[in-house]
């Protein structure tokens, strides 16, 4: 067998931990991205790094100065490109041979069929504030049956979560619907990312605003994000290892050495997790207080 042409000179080293049936199932793979920011940026790279062959990047915003210290797309020779055009090129110079599509416009009701179209598995890479539009995109790769992914970097930590098609909807795991305020769905995705709130320890949440949208996050977070997202991608195209979608919830802290897994039987509905909900709606006084910062909390 010629593995060279097998699976491209550019992914050889990937073989041995992947097999060669796995890396070309990675590169027939079509992935969906939302959002080339923080993690967003870093999970296509990753992915197209991973020999992924196929994607979708949407994303409307440009890249500014504040996002050089943690958004890998973001340097001085991009500040004013939009974010998704960058990534779709970067990822064209990793593996030429890849197809890549990009909306540099926002997902919404009217494009959403056509971002997730012939698409295996949905990345979720928006800003933590943008609740209504990363609903929208869960929905609707639940009633496409697409898996979708979530892993947000909290701290120098990271959570993810994974909704399988068949399984807790994003809707159920969190405990939104329809009626919530905007602000008790940011608290409900908050609480429900983060279970077991181990950032709490050390971050000055007087940088968070819900008014501003905004909050901290450092690189070493969006990387370690990346990693156990990347790696379920992994789990789900070539079916090795165990996936475990909602209500399994996996945190891991380096700073603080944890690592925990669980399980939210009740997802939103959960005591605990209703009661997380209420703080988190008294400490930011209902998203009117303000505060620094130049990033979301994932």
């Amino acid at each position: 067998m010629n593995i060279d042409a097998e699976v491209g000179p550019e992914f050889l080293r990937n073989i041995g931990v992947n097999s060669v049936s796995e890396q070309q199932k990675l590169q027939q793979t079509r992935i969906a991205v939302a959002g080339a920011g923080g993690v967003g940026g870093l999970h296509v790279l990753t992915l197209a790094r991973l020999g992924v062959g196929k994607f979708v990047i949407a994303d409307p915003d440009t890249f500014d100065v504040v996002n050089i210290s943690r958004q890998f797309g973001a340097s001085h020779a991009t500040i004013g490109r939009n974010k998704a055009e960058v990534l779709g090129e970067m990822v064209l110079d990793i593996n030429p041979s890849a197809e890549v599509r990009v909306m540099p416009v926002p997902v919404s009701p009217l494009n959403v069929g056509e971002f997730l179209e012939d698409v295996q598995v949905y990345v979720d890479g928006i800003d933590f504030f943008e609740i209504d539009t990363r609903r929208l995109i869960f929905n609707a790769s639940r009633s496409r049956g697409i898996f979708a992914v979530t892993a947000a970097p909290l701290g120098f930590g990271a959570t993810l979560q994974t909704f399988s098609p068949s399984g807790m909807s994003f809707d159920e795991y969190f405990g939104i619907d329809d009626q919530a305020s905007y602000e008790e769905k940011v608290a409900a995705f908050a609480a429900g990312l983060a279970p077991m709130p181990l950032h709490v320890q050390y971050m000055d949440f007087s940088k968070v605003s819900l008014a501003r949208r905004t909050g901290p996050a450092v690189a070493p977070g969006c990387t370690l994000a990346t990693s156990l997202l990347a790696t379920e991608v992994v789990k789900i195209v070539t079916g090795k290892g165990e996936v475990r979608p909602v209500p399994y919830y996996l945190q891991f802290d380096m700073l603080l050495n944890r690592y925990e897994t669980g399980v939210l039987e009740l997802g939103g509905r959960d005591p605990q997790q209703l009661a997380k909900r209420a703080l988190i709606l008294e400490m930011f006084g209902g998203g009117q207080q303000e505060g620094g910062g130049n990033h979301a909390v994932s």
